[in-house]
């Protein structure tokens, strides 16, 4: 074939009305079209994944994705014109061009309109990015009036439709964002852009428009729900590796335990109370004073001997993770070593005096920076120390602080800071995703006998891939902020990234201690409350891990056994255990499956409207429905107000609540919807309810309100005092009358990453509901120390209609060898 054959072939030329000409031509992914604003350039990723990209005539854009490690696929589509019309087909989405107004409407393969770009905005300002010339970008869409949208990240703002807002987006400690959002229609759309940006939603537009960049970049992809968005989503940037069983248990933490008896004495004190515990936390300066700041060795003398420390911790068969940040003190080696490879940025961070006050003196500053996250070498010096002065000594995980990173007093000449990447605006939002990425791959790379785990306060797309779980910051402790957090991660898990936590009774407390005196908190009755509530929520959160300042949070500091709230916390602990198996198969679907444990309603009941915007319910799991009490109902709620972003701006509420004689035996109620389409069992009672409703559920102080999916299969695992105290050789399977279910039964070896070769196990369950059998198929799969012998206790929970006591349960102990068997209930 001639050269000017393929070139005619393959090119198309056509005049516009206005005399402009215009062309488009196939490519191996697509299409690329000069238009009169822009070229554009439309790949398909996937059948279900399109990358739109547009930039400026007769300039170039070559683009390597921080986010995106998905190469694109070679994916059958089609390709019709018809005047200035262009459209792209594959089996499962449409896209059409229109080539006079560069503009794109996205359809399903039937025609339905999913999402279409709106023309009205200019794509490309001019902008003089620290003494480069290239652009601002911009896109709108236009949205259905009724349409939902969720997604962009941690968002403080209480809400779970992300409808009519205006957000800039800018990692800080409380809001992390992510520039992705999905739609209750079944469609995503991930900005690729890593500069401030500017998220607005109005009647008459939806836009993302970012600071810097070469182009416009985002990527559009269709599915039927909201796990197959996130599926989507996962396939772009990154699956979810599993996290060790240990992680799932309850950790205990503050600010900060300041000397390593006072650590080991308390696990000692969990072990010798029999209250169950996994973990503790090592906050900072175990390495000394804030020149030092993240020496990532034992300085301080209070930790003279941290190899006893760790196996002490380690000896009482519990975890630790020990904090680490993006910056580093003056006379720290790394600072030292990244200053003479110009690998640290000039910014305020924290903390910025070498005093511990506040506010900081600025006559002693501290001369802390943040390191260079985007640059490859500074990654390996930082995990070069990290691995020398704590890895070696066998910490289990990272507790990775400010890892947005802090950002104090900002002034914009701070944004001008040269990276390896470019300016620090180029890439600013992307900074946690470089910097956990790096522990991570570093980790990886040096062995495969401990599952990386992090404990991150900040995140971007993709971070899911990096074996970290992101909790959402010092946020106050406030019946307010309890309330934002349930939306919050909601929305966070709809990114595509399903691990999240809070500090369970949040971080700033100091308005609850009575008359000044610190820590005095724990016996005040208001906080008891917020404390307790937040510690339910937090049992059916990813991570249950309780942390904060001025009041300390350990079980014993509220009272003794026998005592209502200490029962209560108590009680809500070993409930969290018992759940155990529940949540490691859930795990497992999360990585296997591209699932999510946090769900919100409008994921499995999509169908009902009343669903898409409830802030206060979620499912954990697929049978869980959760209705944490989120507003006080025996005392006062107590406004908190205080400054995350500047850390440690807090005063004392002198008119804090005071401490009256508080009756927590007494019965208050909550309003609670039960989602449409199935029927309910009221974990406490196993009363029985018809879904799409609103009920009154009575509360009890020691009881978070729990529904389960009727159909559904859960097991319960044995009384123990950290996960791997015993196995899960004699589990109690209950089963929930009312629909047909099912439900999988994941274990593996608990800390390695011998699953990635296959080394796991399998036991699905059955329940035929016309029938009333239970199926447990055949065990597949095998592993070192797997359990071939074991018991189930299943329980077939049944009842009257809505509201009857008489409750009916049947029970029988089976025998399980590994091959399939059916029990008759």
């Amino acid at each position: 074939m001639s050269l000017k054959f393929y070139f005619l072939f393959t090119t198309i030329f056509f005049t516009s009305l206005t005399g402009f000409a215009q062309s488009y031509e196939k490519t191996d992914f697509g299409i690329k079209a000069s238009t009169k604003t822009a070229i554009v350039e439309i790949q398909f990723y996937s059948s279900q994944i399109i990358r739109v990209v547009k930039y400026p005539v007769g300039k170039k854009f070559d683009k390597k994705s921080l986010s995106v490690i998905k190469a694109a696929e070679n994916t059958k589509f089609t390709i019709n014109k018809k005047d200035s019309i262009l459209s792209l087909k594959s089996t499962s989405i449409e896209a059409i061009l229109n080539l006079n107004s560069a503009t794109i409407t996205f359809k399903t393969i039937n025609g339905s309109p999913l999402l279409s770009e709106k023309t009205s905005e200019a794509l490309f300002t001019d902008f003089n990015d620290s003494g480069i010339q290239t652009n601002s970008v911009a896109q709108s869409f236009i949205l259905d009036k009724k349409e939902s949208i969720y997604g962009l990240g941690i968002l403080q703002n209480g809400k779970m439709s992300q409808r009519n807002q205006k957000i800039h987006m800018v990692q800080n400690n409380t809001w992390d964002f992510v520039t992705f959002f999905q739609s209750d229609k079944g469609y995503g759309l991930f900005w690729d852009n890593y500069s401030p940006t500017d998220f607005s939603d109005t009647p008459e537009a939806t836009s993302f428009k970012s600071e810097v960049g070469d182009g416009v970049d985002y990527y559009f992809m269709k599915s039927n729900n909201a796990d197959g968005v996130i599926a989507q989503m996962r396939d772009l940037t990154g699956q979810v590796p599993m996290f060790p069983k240990w992680t799932f248990g309850f950790w205990q933490s503050k600010e900060r335990y300041k000397s390593q008896n006072e650590t080991v004495e308390v696990v000692k004190k969990y072990r010798d109370l029999g209250v169950p515990l996994d973990g503790i936390i090592q906050d900072w300066q175990y390495w000394g004073d804030n020149y030092h700041w993240n020496g990532m060795s034992f300085l301080n003398p209070e930790f003279s001997k941290p190899q006893e420390m760790i196996d002490d911790i380690h000896n009482l068969n519990a975890h630790l993770l020990i904090s680490i940040w993006s910056s580093f003190g003056p006379k720290t080696p790394q600072f030292q070593e990244m200053k003479s490879k110009n690998m640290l940025m000039d910014f305020q961070t924290w903390p910025q005096s070498a005093k511990e006050i506040w506010p900081p003196d600025m006559n002693f500053p501290s001369g802390v920076q943040v390191y260079d996250a985007y640059n490859p070498e500074a990654r390996d010096i930082y995990w070069k120390y990290l691995n020398k002065g704590l890895f070696s000594l066998g910490i289990d995980g990272w507790w990775m602080d400010s890892t947005e990173p802090d950002h104090l007093d900002i002034k914009l000449e701070d944004f001008d800071n040269k990276t390896f990447l470019g300016s620090f605006r180029k890439v600013r939002n992307a900074y946690p995703l470089m910097t956990v990425g790096g522990v991570y791959d570093h980790q990886r790379a040096q062995s495969s006998e401990k599952r990386v785990f992090i404990l991150t306060r900040s995140a971007f797309a993709g971070q899911q891939r990096y074996g970290a779980n992101t909790w959402s910051g010092d946020v106050n402790s406030s019946w307010e902020n309890l309330r934002n957090q349930v939306p919050a991660g909601l929305n966070f898990s709809l990114c595509g990234i399903p691990y999240w936590n809070s500090d369970i009774g949040g971080f700033f407390a100091g308005a609850y201690n009575k008359n000044g005196n610190n820590g005095s908190g724990a016996k005040n009755s208001s906080y008891q409350e917020l404390y307790l509530r937040w510690l339910q929520f937090g049992a059916f959160t990813p991570m249950m891990r309780s942390h904060g300042t001025d009041i300390p949070r350990e079980i014993y500091q509220f009272g003794q056994k026998g005592e209502t709230i200490y029962d209560a916390i108590e009680k809500t602990i070993h409930l969290r255990y018992s759940l155990l198996p529940y949540i490691y198969s859930n795990a497992w679907k999360v990585t296997n499956g591209q699932s999510s444990m946090m769900r919100a309603l409008v994921m499995d009941f999509n169908h009902d409207e009343r669903v898409k915007d409830i802030n206060n319910e979620y499912l954990f799991g697929q049978s869980i429905l959760v209705a944490p009490v989120v507003n006080a109902q025996y005392t006062p709620e107590v406004i908190v107000k205080t400054n995350e972003e500047t850390g440690w701006d807090k005063k004392e509420n002198k008119d804090n609540a005071k401490n009256p004689g508080i009756d927590f035996s007494e019965k208050k109620s909550k309003k609670i919807y039960l989602p449409a389409g199935t029927q309910w069992y009221d974990f406490w009672t196993n009363n029985k309810y018809k879904g799409g409703q609103e009920i009154e559920k009575e509360t009890r102080i020691d009881e978070i309100p729990l529904y389960i999916r009727a159909g559904s299969i859960i097991p319960f695992g044995p009384k123990v005092q950290y996960a791997d105290e015993k196995k899960w050789d004699n589990l109690e399977i209950r089963v929930y009358e009312g629909a047909d279910g099912e439900f999988t039964l994941y274990e593996d070896e608990g800390d390695n990453y011998n699953y990635e070769k296959g080394k796991y196990t399998n036991i699905t369950f059955k329940w035929n509901d016309s029938k009333k059998v239970l199926t447990i198929e055949k065990q597949k799969g095998q592993f070192d120390g797997m359990i071939k012998q074991r018991q189930f206790k299943v329980v077939r929970i049944s009842a009257n209609p809505e509201n009857q006591q008489n409750l009916t349960k049947f029970s029988k102990v089976v025998d399980y060898t590994g091959n399939t068997i059916s029990v008759k209930m």
